[in-house]
């Protein structure tokens, strides 16, 4: 037997030895070349994050704090949205007036379809990649409610958002009350691919349209 394979069998003996844990010390000891954590300022990274997603196309709206509502109210009137479905830990206080919300918990597959669009929060965004980190809590959605319907308005707040890869599923990445790991979905910029012919079309396996509120003051 070959010493690359006795070690790639030895190494799966030990993973499936004994109890099934987590192993940090083995994860500690893999070697990463690779940058891990951020070097730019706060304004910078934010600049980075709204830059890239502008360069999927996807459209970004800067406000402070108590102006949530109102941008929110602005991002939808220009897409000619008025009835979306919220993720049930969306803050009632995002939602302006004299549009539709519907609450995830009451919507079908064939309810989301039918819709407007769906409004989330996220864990985590991360600037080099210009990627929106959804967990799956109750500020996310379902997985569902950000893959079908056709527009997505996820609401950014600047202490999110994180420069690298790494720092982005550390800080978004959890398990769950029995040990496994969280699910998480990504999303950079509105659906597209570009594997037929090598044209990119829109919104084939999830929205074509991306608004990001980006609170940032």
């Amino acid at each position: 037997m070959s010493a690359a394979r006795e070690i790639i069998l030895g190494r799966i003996r030990h993973a499936l030895a004994g109890p099934r844990a987590p192993r940090a010390a083995d994860y500690d000891a893999i070697p990463r070349g690779y940058r891990r954590s951020g070097v730019l300022e706060a304004g910078e990274r934010l600049d980075l994050f709204v830059s890239r997603i502008e360069h999927y196309d996807g459209g970004v709206h800067r406000c402070g704090g108590a102006a949530i509502a109102e941008t929110i109210a602005k991002a939808l009137a220009a897409r000619g949205r008025r009835r979306l479905v919220v993720a049930a830990g969306v803050a009632p206080d995002w939602l302006p007036p004299r549009f539709d919300w519907i609450a995830e918990a009451d919507t079908s597959h064939q309810d989301l379809d039918a819709s407007d669009g769906a409004i989330t929060g996220c864990a985590a965004a991360i600037a080099n990649t210009g990627t929106i980190l959804l967990r799956h809590a109750a500020a996310d959605g379902r997985r569902a409610l950000t893959l079908i319907p056709d527009y997505h308005l996820c609401v950014v707040f600047a202490s999110q958002v994180v420069e690298t890869v790494p720092e982005g599923l550390a800080r978004a990445w959890s398990r769950d009350a029995a040990g496994s790991p969280s699910l998480l979905t990504t999303i950079s910029g509105p659906s597209a691919t570009a594997d037929i012919e090598m044209t990119r079309i829109k919104g084939v396996h999830g929205p074509r349209t991306l608004d990001v509120v980006l609170v940032d003051r």
